[in-house]
């Protein structure tokens, strides 16, 4: 494994940042977030042992260096030096210890505990060397541990706060917290921060403004400088103002139409090729993202590691209808969608509906409440206790990682209620592909098993594969330095105004 490394710069700070978001804050605790925004919100006080640049490729932050044993069973770090938490406490490797014990420990009941389910203990060899040792190999590790959920906060503060640690992050970011009413976060520039000369803004605020028009006309008055997301269709309000820029990025968010293939028609394989084929996706993405989306081309979106890209499933209505026939479907059948209730999700299932419609399935369209939807897809105690027939969803391996979209999706081990394979899917070649991949952190024997998963998932086809979100965001021209990552996380801690 090779040692990471890098180096900072300096600069004078100045400005104030207001950012507008479209929801509320829940926590500042990440390992207890299961929201993307949470956890960018976090960014801004906690930091972790390694994290992401803007590709989601894994950098250095609080440890320097990092190396792993062959069989990846044993991670160790070299620790910065002369780093201090904002209420004074050194950052060491006892610090880490705490840390990671902590989200491990299932008695805590952290919501982000499965991410360090494979840990053993770690051990505080030095102050500013920590070796993490597993339970059993996990090749994936470099990259879980640089998810935003596995930051640091100081010690004290985890004695002190216990409880509502959320309410009170205590970290070694470039920011600290000044307050947090429902809607409204505002931060201050730390003035010990780690980084020389960073960060470069005085203060950040976070807006919670749920109203599409209310986010964009604070932009265009100057009253946020980035806003998320953009709408597609209000891209030209912004494209005609001469002060704004709009941002335009891939994402790591697929969005799939899961089959329950424990449920017939789905459990025959030419039935979820029919689907497949039944789909124009060019036209599913003009009219529900207006173009600002890309096709499938893979069960992996391409910017995670180990992408290989797939045979395509072109639109092909004559085809399907043979697949349905062979598979003693000819008539066409009926079958239930779920799906969440936004209007973007309910415009992209109605589409399906239409399209489904043309090689004779018969589909019901259901949105759901978020809370029902989740619960009614993940809180299922056994497969077979499962209802779910269709369902939309879109799911990101928030670790930049391969193994985080393969295992939770489509291992066996990732039922419901313990992951998120709501397709049941279950291949044993599949199974041992995602094994292999995480009993070495060899990147070439990684490769080799991701690409054979793809593969044959591509082929079995538990799912409809529609579409790969972008990152739609905007902002003014004169902010540089902010930005959201490919999974959703917003990045603002090198934010400047030029």
């Amino acid at each position: 494994m090779p040692v990471l490394s890098g180096e900072v710069t300096a600069s004078a700070p100045d400005g104030d940042l207001v950012a507008a978001v479209p929801d509320n804050l829940a926590t500042l605790d990440p390992a207890d977030a299961n929201n993307t925004l949470d956890q960018s919100v976090g960014r801004l006080f906690l930091q972790g042992l390694l994290g992401f640049d803007k590709d989601m490729k894994v950098v250095p932050v609080l440890a320097e260096g990092a190396t792993a044993n062959a069989d990846a069973t044993e991670f160790t770090f070299i620790l910065r030096n002369g780093v201090k938490f904002h209420d004074g406490t050194p950052f060491d490797a006892q610090a880490v210890k705490i840390n990671l014990e902590r989200i491990a420990n299932p008695a805590n009941h952290l919501k982000r505990q499965s991410l360090l389910a494979m840990l053993d203990h770690v051990e505080a060899v030095d102050p500013h060397t920590a070796k993490v040792v597993l339970k059993s190999p996990f090749g994936a590790f470099m990259n879980t541990i640089a998810h935003p959920s596995l930051a640091v906060h100081s010690p004290a503060a985890i004695e002190k706060y216990g409880k509502v640690l959320g309410r009170h992050p205590v970290g070694t970011g470039p920011f600290t917290l000044v307050s947090w009413a429902p809607d409204t976060l505002k931060a201050r520039r730390n003035p010990d921060y780690w980084k020389t000369g960073w960060p470069k803004v005085s203060t950040v605020t976070v807006r919670s403004v749920p109203e599409n028009g209310a986010r964009i006309a604070m932009l265009q008055t100057g009253e946020a400088h980035y806003i998320y997301p953009l709408p597609t269709e209000m891209v030209k309000a912004v494209q005609a103002n001469p002060k704004l820029d709009i941002i335009n990025a891939p994402s790591i968010i697929p969005r799939i139409l899961a089959m329950n293939t424990r449920k017939k028609p789905f459990d025959d394989v030419r039935v979820r090729r029919a689907l497949n084929y039944a789909v124009d996706k060019e036209a599913l993405i003009r009219v529900a993202w207006s173009g600002y989306a890309d096709q499938m081309d893979s069960p992996e979106p391409p910017q995670l590691i180990f992408h290989q890209k797939g045979e395509p499933w072109p639109h092909d209505v004559a085809k399907a209808k043979q697949l349905l026939a062979d598979a003693g479907q000819a008539d066409g059948f009926e079958t239930e969608l779920w799906g969440p209730n936004s209007t973007l999700a309910v415009r992209v299932m109605q589409f399906i509906q239409q399209q489904f419609a043309q090689v004779g399935v018969k589909l019901t369209v259901t949105p759901l409440e978020a809370g029902l939807f989740v619960s009614r897809l993940f809180s299922v105690p056994r497969p077979e206790d499962a209802q779910v027939q269709m369902c939309y969803i879109g799911p990101s391996a928030s670790t930049g990682d391969a193994d985080w979209q393969f295992r939770p999706l489509f291992s066996t081990g990732g039922f419901p209620p313990v992951m998120y394979n709501v397709s049941y899917y279950s291949n044993p070649a599949v199974d041992k592909d995602i094994q292999d991949g995480l009993l070495t952190a060899d990147p070439e024997i990684r490769a080799k098993a991701y690409a054979d998963a793809q593969r044959r998932v591509w082929e079995d086809a538990p799912a409809v594969w529609l579409s790969v979100d972008r990152i739609l965001d905007a902002k003014t021209k004169a902010l540089r330095g902010a930005y959201r990552i490919p999974d959703g996380g917003l990045l603002l801690d090198d934010s400047e105004f030029v």
